[in-house]
């Protein structure tokens, strides 16, 4: 072999060295990346499944303002705590101003108008209602000039379809106050969702963070100016209740949500919205004896099987 074939020869080997080298990394932040798109998944689908729950139990202690507010300025102050021991950098201001638009819209007017409702229905029933957050998110798509196509129509059709039954079939509607946040704090979330990627936000944890902070701020500021305050010490149940809202339903599961808006396409982000119904629905049962009749069965059946279809439809245009 000539010294020029000796050359070559090593260089080749150089060159595959290289390309093994900058492929293995590749391969190891994909896995990475799909290891924590899943634990993101289970960790909405059971949290959030679990929180219609704790925000009914918390609030027989905690009136909804309040209970609200609490749990998202704590849950904000932990993490940006954490995020500043690691020498996180503080938002910009218009960083702080995305995060005020969106957080009002996702924590105010979103989850927490869920949690005035659960006043008047049962918990499974919000999960339902939330359920039809997909929806809406299809219907702005179109706004922003993404019509849906024939089956999302069709998967519309059957959402609101069975919102429309959910209403009718349990005597909401005679309760003007439930029936108007079972329609607007859906598209609070959706709206929300949608501002997240396209509004200047903070990077990483911290854009949980300083929506949470600046969120809870607003309905402390709320819960003040309705003059809501604690007429008793909280139960036992409802501070259990709490501290779950805050650490499993804020810190764990909303951050999954935030990291999954960044990493996924909305379609499988918001597929948390028909899994929760159910675990809603089932712990409902299993320990508060909510009541589940065939005409609620069918509305929840409806509106989910609409949801799925607009989900599945979303999810095959990548």
């Amino acid at each position: 072999m000539s010294s020029q074939q000796t050359n070559l020869a090593q260089e080749a080997v150089v060159t595959q060295t290289d390309s093994l080298s900058t492929t293995r990394p590749i391969n190891t932040e994909q896995k990475r990346e799909r290891f924590f798109i899943v634990v993101s998944l289970v960790a909405l689908y059971i949290l959030w499944g679990s929180t219609y729950l704790g925000m009914e139990i918390a609030m027989r202690s905690f009136p909804p303002f309040l209970m609200a507010g609490i749990r998202f300025v704590l849950a904000g102050a932990i993490m940006l705590t954490l995020l500043l021991v690691r020498k996180a950098p503080l938002p910009t201001r218009k960083e702080w101003i995305g995060a005020v638009i969106v957080g009002v819209f996702l924590l105010v007017g979103g989850n927490a108008g869920v949690a005035l409702a659960e006043q008047w229905v049962p918990t499974g029933l919000s999960a339902v209602a939330i359920g039809a957050v997909p929806l809406w998110v299809a219907l702005f798509a179109g706004l922003l000039g993404r019509w849906p196509k024939r089956i999302e129509w069709v998967g519309l059709a059957l959402g609101f379809s069975g919102l429309v039954l959910l209403n009718l079939g349990h005597g909401i509607s005679t309760n003007v106050a439930g029936n108007i946040l079972l329609l607007t704090s859906p598209l609070c979330w959706a709206t929300g969702s949608i501002l997240s990627q396209r509004l200047p936000m903070p990077k990483g944890g911290m854009s949980s963070a300083a929506q949470m902070l600046c969120a809870g701020v607003v309905l402390l500021v709320l819960a003040l100016g309705s003059g809501e305050h604690m007429t008793s010490w909280p139960t036992p149940a409802s501070i259990w209740a709490m501290l779950f809202l805050i650490l499993g339903g804020s810190l764990v599961a909303f951050t999954s949500y935030m990291y999954l808006l960044n990493h996924v396409r909305p379609a499988l982000a918001t597929s948390y919205a028909y899994v929760n119904p159910v675990i809603a629905v089932a712990l409902g049962v299993w320990l508060i004896g909510e009541q589940v009749t065939i005409s609620r069965l069918i509305a929840m059946s409806v509106t989910l099987c609409g949801v799925v279809l607009v989900t599945v439809s979303q999810g095959q245009k990548k």
